[in-house]
């Protein structure tokens, strides 16, 4: 097991990566300090881990399961709802522990839970899928969808810890671990170049989910994160590098229904339009541009936006939050491994990339 901390004060805490980690019951029990524990899951998710982790905790504590839909259509007002009757009919007060089973989608709804459940209850994050290993897990980022926009209702709240298990990926199908993939490769473009350089070497082995890769890419992927995040909690500078490919990606995932392009794949197609777009400015050298594109491929995701006008592309990247002024600010390349958010592009090369359709 390695471990990466997250140092950000009081609300500073360890995130777990290995192998069978949720066979190590005191890790997960010394994590939990509540009597009253909800489990918060899927209905994907839950009959492949929920009895596991429920038969962990249960001879000391008293569990409340609590399954949602799968799916990014199902995070939203409705499944919030579900989870707080769920705590209110079973008598929770402030000393409950959520526990976040699941994706991305699991992980963000369940932590806006927390942080808005009696103002704020305790939760940690055990998350099943590569990408929220490598990414929504880590940060304190929560929240829903709204029908307008992705995320655009959230709030900052850390959990206490991140619990990793990559075992757990191996029921992951496919096409979810290459959208895991996308989250990864974005730390070698943003900030690590040489990450970006071993995942090149690396990327057969860890498509046949190669154990000792696969921690790697893991570990060096929420280091990455965690650098960011200790230096930009709430957003306010360096941490909207994080963001590359989402303006592009959330634009995607709206406007063809939150569900039809899983969120990896859109961020893969935006990583590659903002690569584009830098490629125009002079910004990224075309040999980088084509290395990015490669390597995405050989992750097996999409390089080609899906059919949206551009006009609809505009309008629902004006919904993006780190928009200002209706000036849309971007995070872009100027190189591999280095990335700035800016609005000094040229604007008719941006509105070029958005009405492009094969990259």
């Amino acid at each position: 097991m390695k471990t990466i901390n997250i140092n950000l004060e009081k609300r500073s805490y360890p995130i777990y990566v290995g192998e069978g980690l949720l066979e190590n019951y005191a890790l997960v029990k010394e994590n939990i300090p509540n009597k009253k524990v909800a489990i918060i899951t899927n209905d994907k998710v839950a009959p492949l881990y929920l009895q596991k982790i429920s038969n962990i905790l249960a001879t000391e504590k008293d569990i409340i399961p609590i399954i949602l839909p799968d799916g990014e259509v199902f995070k939203n007002f409705e499944s919030l709802n579900l989870i707080y009757d769920t705590l209110l009919k079973n008598k929770a007060n402030r000393q409950v522990s959520l526990i976040a089973l699941g994706g991305g989608v699991v992980g963000d709804i369940t932590g806006f839970a927390a942080a808005t459940f009696m103002r704020g209850v305790d939760f940690i994050q055990i998350p099943t899928t590569l990408l929220s290993q490598v990414d929504s897990s880590v940060g304190g980022k929560t929240g829903i969808n709204h029908p307008l926009g992705k995320n655009m209702i959230g709030a900052f709240y850390q959990p206490r810890c991140v619990i990793s298990d990559i075992s757990l990926l191996e029921t992951l199908p496919d096409k979810e671990f290459s959208a895991g993939l996308a989250e990864v490769i974005k730390y070698g473009l943003i900030r690590d170049a040489s990450f970006f350089e071993w995942l090149e070497d690396n990327i057969k082995g860890i498509i046949k989910r190669d154990s000792q890769l696969l921690i790697e890419a893991v570990v060096r992927s929420c280091q990455n994160k965690a650098d960011i995040v200790e230096s930009d909690e709430f957003e306010s500078g360096i941490r909207a590098i994080l963001n590359l490919g989402h303006t592009f990606g959330h634009a995607i995932e709206t406007a063809t229904g939150y569900g039809k392009w899983l969120h990896g794949e859109a961020v893969a197609t935006g990583m590659v339009m903002a690569a584009y777009l830098s490629e125009q400015m002079g910004w990224l050298k075309k040999e980088d541009n084509q290395r990015i594109k490669t390597l995405l491929i050989h992750a097996n995701l999409p390089i080609n936006p899906p059919e949206i006008s551009l006009q609809e592309f505009l309008d629902l990247m004006q919904l993006d939050k780190k928009t200002k002024e209706d000036q849309i600010n971007l995070v872009l390349q100027q190189g591999i491994g280095k990335a700035i958010l800016t609005s000094d592009y040229d604007a008719k090369k941006f509105h070029n990339t958005l009405s492009k359709k094969t990259f």
